[in-house]
């Protein structure tokens, strides 16, 4: 990963040490071992919500304890599918990102997110002056 294009150009806010090869090396190689592991995950918990849709309608004469306990299964998985959704698709971009040599970039302003924001929260693509502008909205 040291040739990744723009590697060593992403953006540092100020008083912060630049990117170095061996950072990003690091960086890419930990959000594609998240990559993996939200893969497997997202598998599994599709697997369990199909068994627990396909199961929703057996059991007719459940009563309503067992029905509304069914109906809260199913949406806590639901959410946790969703969510590792949305973690996956914001760690393939953070890759994307350090890819095309954009990381690092805010995508409200344009100025640096910074490194010690991103070593946090690799998949940040705001700075926290607009991350705070966009929450208080």
């Amino acid at each position: 990963m040291a040739d990744t294009p723009g590697a060593t150009s992403f953006p540092v806010r100020d008083g912060e040490d630049p990117w170095s090869p061996a950072d990003v090396a690091l960086l890419a190689e930990s959000l594609r071992g998240e990559v993996a592991r939200l893969t497997d995950d997202l598998r599994s918990a599709d697997a369990d919500l199909t068994e627990l849709l396909r199961n929703s309608g057996e059991g007719s004469g459940d009563d309503q304890a067992d029905s509304g306990s069914s109906a809260i299964e199913r949406e806590q998985e639901l959410t946790l599918v969703n969510n590792t959704r949305d973690l996956l698709a914001q760690s393939e971009r953070a890759l994307e990102r350090i890819e095309a040599g954009t990381y690092g970039v805010c995508e409200s302003c344009g100025n640096a997110i910074g490194k010690a924001r991103l070593l946090a929260f690799p998949r940040a693509l705001l700075c926290v002056e607009c991350k705070q502008r966009e929450e208080r909205r």
